[in-house]
């Protein structure tokens, strides 16, 4: 609504007239009218123009939710104003106040925490705060009230399904199903049975009488995914139901009235299947009423640290199990391609989720293909008393087996011949006994990959630094 508030009567008159001789609706105001308890639509633009008892400075400021039009040089000054968008001068140009009439409704569409707070409240599972992801939001926001065709545009795995149940849950059409259909997933053959169901006997196999998705759907919102893979004959049924709005059954004589809303996806470029005679152009431009394009993750890889969050969350819900990513490991997944879209993401979410529950996931154990960070793994030093107790215990289990016999026998000469295991009866030096044994397997192991340190710690079971920090201990160099 535009309010026109002018004690200028003639010229507050004659811009109402123009204004609703172009389909704006605009009502003339009093100055009287407005008191302090008056408060202005958050849906109206005010035209100001000459005033006797109000000041203009303070009545603009006093309502920053509306956007204001001045009228008149004179009150120019007052531009200088945020929230007054423009100035219109008589004669007034349809042109200019077109675009300044646009301009005012871009300011109340885009007021402060305005779209936050829809967006919170009324969308499911499409999360973001990238301007692209913004953008859709936007888009199912302006189309769900309406009956409009929508054709949801993006590569496989962006969600389009997503956007899909959005403008669903939006709609006046909310409390009716929601019923998707994978066109690609159906064969061509059976397709048609599928969508509008089939009468008793209608064909080999139709032993009675079967809804379709297009009944199914009733009240309600078809989805038709990949709808780029329906056969070119299904295409011109479709067609003639999105036309005449009704159908029959496969096999049968009554018409059904298709009271359905049409919501169509594919990750196809339509326009060159229809150039190779894929897909029919008359279809397209039925479908194609208002399209939304679904951008990829690529495109929105600052959204990934807010996507983890709800994957992680729909993975808890199902399993009981979560992870967490570090800062690092987050910055390497925002580095990937993503071809696979928030699909890939929400696979690798899961497989985090069994190799590491209720842990926390460091870019060093990402996959290979996402790693992007050059990090160090994290390589602990334990203390001597644990790798000694740990070395006592695997030699008691059999480690080492890799030895031959006679490495194994020059192991055992310490303990005065005894069999390998047992305690002689004079008794050992149980510390002293070890550390000649750990001198021993550290020697041979050396001295059979002549000195490669690397391929010692290998075969002895540890880590290189520790191997080096024992060759200092017992120096055990070369010469």
């Amino acid at each position: 609504m535009i309010l026109i508030l002018d004690n200028n009567n003639n010229r507050a008159s004659s811009l109402c007239s123009a204004l609703t001789f172009v389909g704006q609706r605009a009502e003339v105001i009093d100055e009287s009218d407005i008191n302090e308890q008056y408060t202005f639509s958050k849906e109206s633009i005010i035209v100001l123009g000459a005033l006797s008892e109000l000041d203009h400075e303070q009545f603009i400021k006093s309502t920053p939710a509306s956007p204001f039009l001045l009228i008149g040089e004179t009150l120019k000054p007052l531009l200088s104003l945020a929230n007054v968008v423009g100035l219109i001068s008589e004669p007034f140009s349809h042109d200019v106040t077109m675009q300044l009439l646009h301009d005012c409704q871009q300011y109340q569409r885009m007021l402060p925490g305005k779209a936050n707070k829809q967006d919170s409240k009324t969308f499911d599972g499409l999360v973001g705060e990238t301007e692209a992801v913004k953008q859709v939001r936007f888009l199912i926001s302006q189309v769900a009230s309406t009956d409009a065709n929508v054709l949801i545009l993006g590569e496989s795995g962006t969600g389009k399904e997503v956007v899909a149940r959005n403008v669903h849950l939006l709609s006046k059409r909310c409390q009716g199903p929601f019923v998707p259909v994978n066109c690609g997933a159906i064969p061509g053959e059976l397709l048609e049975s599928e969508l509008f169901g089939h009468e008793k006997g209608a064909f080999t196999g139709a032993i009675s009488a079967r809804k379709g998705r297009f009944e199914l759907a009733q009240g309600g919102t078809l989805f038709l995914d990949e709808i780029g893979d329906m056969p070119l004959q299904m295409q011109v049924k479709l067609l003639r139901v999105l036309q005449e709005r009704s159908y029959e059954r496969v096999g049968g004589t009554k018409p059904i009235q298709a009271d359905v809303r049409i919501i169509a996806a594919t990750h196809r470029n339509l326009e060159s299947m229809i150039d190779s005679g894929k897909f029919r152009e008359d279809l397209f431009y039925r479908l194609n009423v208002f399209p939304i394009e679904n951008p990829s993750l690529n495109e929105r890889a600052d959204d990934i640290p807010l996507l983890l969050k709800e994957l992680m969350r729909r993975v808890n819900e199902q399993s009981g199990s979560t992870a967490k990513f570090t800062e690092r490991a987050i910055e390497s997944l925002k580095a990937h391609d993503w071809p696979g879209n928030i699909r890939e993401l929400a696979n690798l979410v899961e497989r985090m989720v069994i190799m590491f529950p209720d842990k926390v996931v460091d870019v060093t154990d990402l996959p290979n293909k996402y790693r992007y960070i050059e990090v160090d793994a994290y390589e602990p030093e334990y203390p001597e008393e644990l790798l000694e107790k740990d070395a006592f215990n695997e030699l008691f289990s059999g480690g080492f087996s890799d030895f031959d016999d006679e490495e194994e026998n020059a192991m055992t000469s310490s303990m005065n011949g005894a069999p390998h295991g047992l305690l002689p009866d004079e008794g050992i030096e149980l510390k002293e006994y070890l550390a000649d044994l750990e001198v021993s397997l550290i020697t041979q192991a050396l001295e059979r990959y002549d000195y490669v340190v690397a391929r010692a710690a290998e075969v002895l079971g540890v880590r290189r630094t520790t191997l080096v920090e024992k060759m200092k201990k017992y120096n055990l160099n070369r010469d």
